[in-house]
């Protein structure tokens, strides 16, 4: 006799932001953010009200995107989206609390420039954001929530403009093509020229050619 395994129906990628809303929580935000593992440059966190009806074709999570989708996608969702807050934590801020608490930060910098105070938190990772807001926390996030999604493209986005702009101001690293990440090109460039302002010094990787 054989067994017939039968799948359950794929979760809905606005599953939870309409769960929290049959709980009584309009106004729900995605959380997430951009950069926490390069070896430069800031951590970018972006949170975003989506509408309960919005256009937004190709919506995803920012890696599993181009950048060119995720440059077409940005400016809708800045039309569309109810709100949008953006937090930064530089690179110096990066090395004084650590990557971990720097994320939280610009987290909760995100969610407080918010033009629209939200009801509910939806954020990406294991990590809450320490406000106290209801919030619900999800691994992989930006692949099961399209306001997390909607995030993550916007924190990535911005953060790849600032790391062009850094490319200006710090030439030799290629900061405008890898966006601060440690691949071999950007090592051997700090092997080279040694860690700029926009490096996070207590990184491996870096901290190595501090002189």
């Amino acid at each position: 006799m054989t067994l017939e395994l039968f799948s359950l129906p794929p979760i809905s990628p606005l599953h939870f932001e309409q769960q929290a809303r049959r709980r009584g929580y309009p106004l729900v935000a995605g959380v997430d953010e951009a950069g926490r593992g390069p070896l430069a440059g800031p951590v970018v966190a972006a949170a975003v009200v989506l509408p309960e009806s919005f256009d937004l074709p190709g919506l995803n999570d920012s890696k599993q995107l181009t950048a060119g989708q995720r440059q077409r996608l940005f400016p809708l969702i800045r039309r569309q989206a109810l709100a949008i807050g953006l937090g930064v934590a530089t690179a110096a801020e990066i090395d004084q609390l650590n990557i971990l608490q720097a994320t939280l930060r610009a987290m909760l910098l995100a969610v407080r420039r918010l033009r629209l105070a939200p009801d509910f938190l939806l954020v990406d990772g294991n990590q809450p954001v320490p406000l106290p807001l209801p919030q619900q926390t999800l691994i992989k996030g930006d692949g099961r929530s399209l306001s997390i999604a909607a995030a993550s493209i916007v924190a990535k986005v911005v953060r790849d403009r600032m790391m062009a702009g850094y490319d200006r101001h710090f030439p030799g690293y290629g900061f405008a093509g890898h966006k601060g990440y440690g691949c071999a090109a950007h090592r051997q460039a700090i092997a080279l020229l040694g860690p700029s302002p926009q490096h996070r010094t207590t990184f491996s990787g870096v901290r190595e050619y501090l002189r």
